[in-house]
């Protein structure tokens, strides 16, 4: 299971990457297929950061320390709710809910301007 969160987070970086780069080819070029195409890449970002977060959280829930990062952060006499708090409690678990956070409110921001700010919505899908 952690190979997968581990894949997910490489597949998100390179999608992300072809995002930012499809998205402002299709903002200066005024390709409209170019910036769907970002803004596809962004929901499969977001995706793909959901799954490693989810993993990595049940990892923690299930006090699998066979993972290094649970095993530093979490204990098996910890009550759930620190049990959950402790994705967050390392640098790589903070950064991956940052990660997750982000992505999750792109994906929002292009769900809610899908059909307007048309113009702008390259821009701000390479932005976030």
């Amino acid at each position: 299971m952690p190979e997968i969160g581990r894949l997910a987070v490489c597949l998100a970086l390179l999608f992300a990457a072809y995002s930012v780069v499809t998205s402002i080819l299709g903002g200066v070029r005024r390709r409209p297929d170019f910036a769907r195409s970002g803004e596809h890449a962004a929901f499969a970002v977001a995706g793909l950061v959901v799954v490693a977060a989810a993993i990595l959280l049940r990892a923690l829930l299930q006090h699998d320390f066979t993972l290094e990062y649970v095993a530093a952060y979490s204990s098996s006499s910890l009550p759930t709710q620190y049990t959950v708090a402790a994705l967050w409690g390392g640098q790589k678990g903070s950064l991956l809910f940052w990660a997750f956070m982000l992505s999750l409110f792109t994906a929002i921001v292009q769900i809610q301007n899908r059909d307007r700010n048309r113009a702008l919505m390259p821009y701000v899908t390479a932005t976030l």
